[in-house]
Formats: structure tokens, C-alpha cells, sequence
């Protein structure tokens, strides 16, 4: 067990993340002190070289004006009064032979005859000459004189490199507790911002150990991970209310197919006990393939429903005149409208063509003409439009029938929901889902507006071809 848990925290997220946080921070940290060693050494490099030019300039123009005793006197009173020896001094002829070094002991470190092979003036413009033994330059220019002669000021390195070397340093001692503040940072920030999948893996975990109404803790910060807990929540309470609907229904079906079963079994009992009667034993297999058939239809019903939700229904398109559909199928009703004394009426233009499944598109409206002339009572009416809005083919079903409840209207199109109202009549709460499948099926919609009392109206639209 010990020994599983340090890989299985070396591969989780959270570790990767801290340790790209502590990546990420450490390079940026360090390409920041990079930045600034190398402004900081190019600053003071440029720096030196103006002191360089500007001393130059100075001790030239004495010479040129006073002579060599005159940089002799100012060179005398620079080492007298700084106390440091900053510049290098050097007169030199024209072919660049030594004439004089100030203060040669002050630079033994040097190689100080190597200046003599190098060159002065434009095709030289600055040299470099290195230490005999530490890692510093000395940095050196020149400047022809009145005379012919050359004039070279230069200056050492040391004080530059030994202050970038405190700087480097300096950077090299920070750099360690930074480390540890960045990899601490990014644990921090990685566990954090997967504070709520942790969550959603605990919600998960307390569901499967049967804690249904465990649910994610949101932190209300309003980032993505915070609309993913409260997508998930609202996930799970709509897997709720389709658990609890699921056993409504399934109570339903269980109640709708009991009646047939038992029924389907009385019928082949009593077949089965009289075997003499041959016209009693035929009305009873009939009696069995009519609740054969309901149950069939029935479970038919479901899958179709199942395919088109899902879109693995396969429909047998062709051109129809849905005109001469809906009259096909209002002639089907109008028998039992006429013995309820319902009127049936029905406006149509002569040809409106669509392709599509004309079979089950037919079933759609039988399902929903059955529906209205079954809630509507006597003396009511149904009225049935076929017309076009916008380039959509449009089917209107009104009738003046019992009207839905305002709670149950969004609930009509759930599999085997049955209303308050529906419940006195026989059915098995599947027609609207169907309806509303074949009609998403053709890419079209229906839509349904009812009042308690005031009938109902249905409307299928499908969209040009």
C-alpha cells in the first residue's frame, strides 16, 4: 500500500499542475533575473567606456595644449586625490612604441608590453588586454596627439566583474527559497483550481454507495470549473426527477399491461377448459391476438420512440400530399367522432407535398386527433388546418375538449406520463412522445398551448424541403 501511494501521487493532476506552476514561475523568475544581470553588465560596460572616452578627452586636450608636463601634473593629482587607481595612462609614439606608462606597478597584472602589438586609432578603436592570471580585461582606447603621439586611457574590469559576481550571487541565493515558494505556489493553485473535481469524484462516489441526494460544492466564483459543478448538480436533480417520474410510469405500464396479461391468460384458460366449442375456442384466439396486438403495439411504440431520440430511426421517406394524409386519417375518426357527437371538421388546400415518412407520419396525426376526440365531450368540436407559414407546412389540431393543466403541459411529451385527466381513460401515455419523436425525426417540431376548460391546440410545423 505504501508503496503505491508516492506513484499514484507523481501521476495524479494535481502534481503535474504544481509542477508546471512551479516550472512556469521558476523560468519565468529566472529568465527576469537574466534580463536584468545582462542589462545591469551592458550598463555598466557602456558606462565605463563613456568614463574611458570622457578622461581621454580631457588629458588630450591638456596635452595638446601644455604638453607632457601638463598630463604629467593632472595624472599626479587624479592618483593623489582619488585614492584608487581607476585609469590606465600611456603615451605612446607614432609606430606605437612605449614612451611612457604612469604608474606601471599599478598594473603588473597586465601584460602591459602587449599593448605595444596592438592597434591604435580607427582600426582599433577599443582593446582588450586580459589579466595574467584572474579573469577580468583591462578595456582601452587611444587618441593621436598634436604631436604624432598617441595618448591610451583604459580601465579594469575588476570592480565590474566583482560586482556582477555579487549579483550573480545574490541571484544564486534567492534562487533556491523561490524554488520551493514557486513549487509550494503551484501545489496551491493546482489543488485549488481542482477543488471542485475532487468534489464532483466525492459526489460520485457517496451516488454509487447510494447517497442520491449527495451533491457538488460550488465555490460561486462563476469560472468554467464553477458551471461544471453547477452543470453536474443540475444534472443530477434532473436524473432525479427522472427517477422519480420513471417509477410514476413504470407503476402506469405495470397497471396498462396487467389488464391485457390477465386478460390475454382468462381468454386462453377458458380456451384451453372447453374443448368442444369449437367458435368459443376461435373467439377466444382472437380475443388473444387483439391484446397480442396492443402489447406489441405498445413496445413497437417504445422503440420507435427510442430510435428517434436517438437518432437511429430510419425513416422511409417519400413525397406525400399531407393534405390527403390528415383527410385519410380524420375519414378513420370521423365514425367515432359522429357516435360521441363531436363535429369533425377539416381545412385543407388540395396539394401540400413534403417527403417524408408518410407511415409513421400518419400515426402522428391519428395519435393526436385521437387524443383530441377522446377529452372532447359531446357537442364539442375539432378543427383541423393544413396550411403554410414562412415556407413551413404547418398541421393545426383545436379542440374544445378538457384543455391541460398548466403543470402537466410541459410534462405531455414524457414517456408514459399520464394527467390527472387522462387517467379515466385507457391508454398507455406514449402518443405525444411519439408524436413530438417523428416530428424532431423530420427535423420539425410540435408544440402544444391548452388551458384547464378551454380545449387544447397542437401544432406540427416541418420545415422546407
Amino acid at each position: 500500500m505504501f508503496s503505491r501511494t508516492p506513484l499514484k501521487i507523481f501521476k495524479s493532476n494535481a502534481f503535474r499542475l504544481s509542477l508546471w506552476y512551479a516550472v512556469a514561475f521558476i523560468l519565468g523568475f529566472a529568465a527576469l533575473l537574466m534580463v536584468t544581470y545582462l542589462s545591469l553588465s551592458s550598463a555598466m560596460a557602456k558606462n565605463d567606456r563613456e568614463d574611458i572616452d570622457s578622461e581621454l578627452a580631457e588629458l588630450a586636450a591638456l596635452y595638446n595644449a601644455g604638453g607632457l608636463p601638463a598630463i604629467d601634473e593632472e595624472v599626479a593629482v587624479k592618483y593623489r586625490f582619488l585614492k584608487a587607481e581607476t585609469f590606465f595612462f600611456r603615451l605612446a609614439d607614432g609606430a606605437n612604441r612605449t614612451v611612457k606608462i604612469y604608474f606601471p606597478d599599478v598594473w603588473d597584472e597586465f601584460d602591459l608590453d602587449q599593448l605595444e602589438r596592438l592597434p591604435l586609432g580607427p582600426a582599433g578603436d577599443w582593446v582588450s588586454l586580459p589579466a595574467r592570471e584572474d579573469r577580468f580585461l583591462m578595456l582601452a582606447t587611444a587618441q593621436q596627439l598634436n604631436d604624432g603621439r598617441w595618448l591610451q586611457v583604459g580601465m579594469s574590469s575588476e570592480e565590474r566583474e566583482e560586482t556582477l559576481s555579487r549579483f550573480r550571487d545574490t541571484m544564486l541565493l534567492i534562487l533556491f527559497p523561490l524554488t520551493v515558494l514557486g513549487i509550494a505556489a503551484g501545489l496551491l493553485m493546482a489543488l485549488r483550481s481542482l477543488r471542485p473535481v475532487r468534489s464532483i469524484i466525492q459526489t460520485v462516489t457517496s451516488i454509487l454507495e447510494g447517497e442520491m441526494a449527495a451533491r457538488v460544492i460550488r465555490s460561486y466564483s462563476g469560472d468554467e470549473l464553477d458551471d461544471l459543478a453547477r452543470l453536474f448538480n443540475e444534472m443530477l436533480d434532473q436524473i432525479k426527477t427522472l427517477i422519480e417520474g420513471m417509477k410514476g410510469s413504470l407503476d402506469n405500464v405495470a397497471h396498462d399491461l396487467r389488464t391485457p396479461m390477465t386478460r390475454l391468460r382468462t381468454v386462453a384458460e377458458k380456451a384451453l377448459q372447453d374443448d368442444t366449442d369449437l367458435k368459443q375456442t376461435r373467439d377466444a384466439l382472437s380475443d388473444c391476438i387483439e391484446e397480442s396486438d396492443r402489447i406489441l403495439s405498445m413496445v413497437t411504440m417504445l422503440m420507435d420512440i427510442s430510435e428517434a431520440e436517438t437518432g437511429t430511426l430510419t425513416l422511409h421517406r417519400g413525397t406525400y400530399n399531407l393534405s390527403s394524409l390528415v383527410k385519410r386519417v380524420v375519414d378513420m375518426y370521423e365514425p367515432v367522432a359522429d357516435e360521441k357527437g363531436i363535429g369533425l371538421t377539416v381545412e385543407a388546400p388540395a396539394e401540400l407535398c413534403r417527403r417524408c415518412d408518410g407511415n409513421r407520419m400518419s400515426r402522428a396525426f391519428a395519435n393526436i386527433l385521437d387524443n383530441a376526440i377522446k377529452y372532447t365531450p359531446a357537442g364539442g368540436r375539432v378543427a383541423i388546418e393544413v396550411f403554410q407559414q414562412d415556407g413551413n407546412l404547418c398541421i393545426r389540431f383545436t379542440d374544445t375538449g378538457a384543455g391541460i393543466r398548466a403543470d402537466d403541459l410541459p410534462k405531455i411529451w414524457d414517456r408514459l406520463f399520464r394527467g390527472a385527466n387522462a387517467r379515466s381513460q385507457k391508454g398507455l401515455g406514449l402518443g405525444l412522445s411519439f408524436v413530438r419523436a417523428i416530428c424532431e425525426a423530420h427535423n420539425g417540431r410540435v408544440e402544444a398551448k391548452s388551458s384547464l376548460g378551454e380545449g387544447a391546440t397542437f401544432t406540427i410545423t416541418l420545415p422546407p424541403e
